[in-house]
């Protein structure tokens, strides 16, 4: 899978803005929740950023741990959020 522009700057916030993830040198695979990386308030902070970053909203039914589990799979979330978005567009 090439890394898209969406993973490269959800991967800096993460390292830039979590040392832990910085200090443990995370892979995009590496589980953020459940390795004590992000807590709640730092999945607040995500959420934030995502909404910001890449102009989309997330939803309270968004909220899933799977999809803010791991770098890969917040970009995965951006991009199908981004491909709903424009599908809804081009209606």
């Amino acid at each position: 899978m090439p890394i898209d522009s969406a993973h490269v700057r959800i991967r800096s916030f993460i390292l830039n803005q979590f040392p832990l993830a910085r200090k443990r040198a995370i892979g995009d695979g590496d589980p953020l929740l459940g390795s004590g990386i992000l807590d709640s308030l730092g999945i607040l902070e995500v959420v934030a950023f995502v909404e910001r970053e890449f102009e989309i909203t997330v939803a309270d039914e968004d909220l899933l741990p799977e999809s803010f589990e791991s770098i890969a799979s917040i970009a995965r979330f951006v991009e199908d959020k981004r491909d709903r978005g424009a599908q809804a567009e081009s209606r």
